[in-house]
């Protein structure tokens, strides 16, 4: 049986946008407690042993996983662009 949650996370460095809004899905995990995964952000899972814990824990993987690395320097001749949509 797989449960399915919305999260909503703050976050700082974007001032445009006040708050994101994420599917978590929470599986039962087979030695207990619950795996968090959201869909949206590959690789963004975490656990925990109550659905509170789990969410709580997801709701810190995201704000990693999306936070700005700064040391990310693009190579000679490499362009970013921002794209709003």
């Amino acid at each position: 049986m797989v449960s399915t949650g919305i999260l909503t996370v703050g976050f700082s460095a974007i001032q445009e946008m006040k708050q994101m809004v994420f599917k978590v899905v929470l599986e039962p995990s087979e030695d207990g407690g619950y795996t968090a995964i959201v869909p949206a952000l590959p690789g963004c899972i975490s656990e925990g042993d109550t659905v509170e814990e789990a969410m709580e824990n997801i709701c810190e993987a995201i704000e990693l996983y999306l936070e700005p690395i700064s040391d990310d320097t693009p190579a000679d001749g490499v362009l970013i662009k921002e794209l709003v949509l």
